[in-house]
């Protein structure tokens, strides 16, 4: 069977996923399409809006074939260990191609760029250093090296300002560091941009967009134009269940305590967590009484906002430097979720899988990642504050793959 792959947050599944979803599945004439998904806390270091098995339900009623979550360790990592563990787990899993949405929608301007930036890697880290000297933030560093190292260049690049290409251009980094056989392919971004705000005469927004209205308004009304029926139901059914959504705004007070817990010089220890950043971020927390207040008060030129959010994460989860060190490449495979096809594709190429399969994760209690992953979810689900989240702590324990 021919697999494709593709990297997801789906937080939560609109109709921009939609449309990736089965022009991903066109372009590579894909009999099963695999996601791999990041569990209960992001890439961009927030909590999901919902949890991770609501999220896989959403992308198995619009399609997906098989949900693989995406370790902790890199669900919640910089750009580049993100898609090294992302494609290094397609990869494991025999898919054939993988395919990620892009601003720029030409795979030969990724595939210059990636050359361009191999060539020059020496010139190019060098720019980054001596950018970053003078105070600039490391994604401002990069993009500057790169209009520096691409001044003279003819053939077509990709502009490294935007969130997706970014993205995609790791991921093709990915795949070629790790000397995989899977061949990658990309969609270009159709109407709303990453962080675009929801326009009510559109039907596709960016998830961004989509939960700002849903907390600006505190209605789901606002965003039913923008996604799939079934993923509407999962959101209406969550707020039924959970009476809210995830976002720091909600989990700050339990954040506050755990930073709190700790001395200034401790704080150091989680990871990226650097340059003095635990003294602001104590002392923040002993004034700030919101999550945007307190952002407020430790957001600098230095470090952007999703930065920031990840040192928090990191805090609020106690994943240190030295467990971030040792983290290498993902050890494991656990499904979430899947159809029959997928759970057909699943069981052809079980017995070839490199990796083990974990489907019952009390059968895995030694696999420190994986307990990493069963921690983040606990501390989620506490985080939501609500009589359902105090029930689903040890959900991972108890709940098996979703199958449809």
């Amino acid at each position: 069977m021919n697999a494709t792959g593709i990297v997801v947050e789906y937080n939560p599944f609109h109709n921009g996923h939609l449309h990736h979803l089965e022009q991903s599945r066109l372009k590579t004439n894909s009999e099963v399409m695999i996601a791999v998904m990041s569990g209960n806390f992001l890439q961009r270091g927030e909590p999901a809006l919902v949890d991770k098995w609501t999220r896989t339900k959403m992308a198995l009623l619009a399609g997906v074939d098989l949900v693989i979550e995406l370790p902790y360790a890199f669900a919640t990592a910089q750009a580049s260990d993100f898609a090294k563990g992302a494609i290094f787990l397609l990869d494991a899993l025999k898919c054939k191609a993988f395919c990620f949405g892009s601003e720029e929608g030409s795979l030969e301007a990724f595939q210059h760029t990636y050359d361009l930036l191999t060539e020059n890697k020496t010139s190019y880290n060098l720019a980054i250093s001596s950018l970053m000297k003078k105070g600039i933030s490391y994604p401002k560093a990069l993009n500057e090296a790169y209009k520096i190292v691409s001044k003279d260049v003819s053939v077509p690049l990709v502009d490294l300002s935007k969130p997706n290409n970014i993205l995609g251009y790791h991921y093709i980094e990915a795949a070629q560091t790790l000397h995989t056989k899977i061949q990658p392919e990309t969609i270009q971004r159709v109407i709303a941009n990453y962080h675009d705000a929801a326009k009510t005469s559109e039907t596709i927004a960016s998830a961004t967009g989509i939960r700002k209205v849903l907390f600006d308004d505190d209605d789901l009304t606002g965003v039913q134009t923008f996604m799939p029926p079934t993923s509407l139901d999962a959101l209406y059914e969550w707020q039924g269940i959970a009476n809210s959504f995830g976002s720091w705004e909600r989990f700050y007070p339990l954040l506050r305590l755990i930073i709190l817990r700790h001395t200034k010089a401790s704080l150091a220890q989680f990871a990226e967590v650097t340059e003095g950043m635990e003294n602001a971020i104590w002392n923040a927390a002993t004034t700030c009484i919101s999550f945007q207040s307190f952002m407020e008060k430790i957001k600098s030129k230095r470090f952007t906002w999703t930065r920031i959010q990840r040192m928090l994460t990191h805090i609020y989860t106690e994943f240190t430097w030295k467990q971030l060190r040792e983290t290498e490449l993902p050890t494991y495979i656990r499904p979430l979720g899947m159809n029959q096809k997928g759970q057909a594709y699943l069981q052809s190429i079980k017995k070839d899988l490199q990796l083990p399969l974990v489907s019952r994760v009390a059968a895995s209690k030694e696999n420190r990642l994986l307990q990493l992953d069963i921690k983040a979810a606990n501390l989620y689900y506490l985080g939501l504050q609500s009589s359902f989240g105090q029930q689903m702590v040890g959900s991972d324990f108890r709940i098996a793959p979703i199958r449809l």
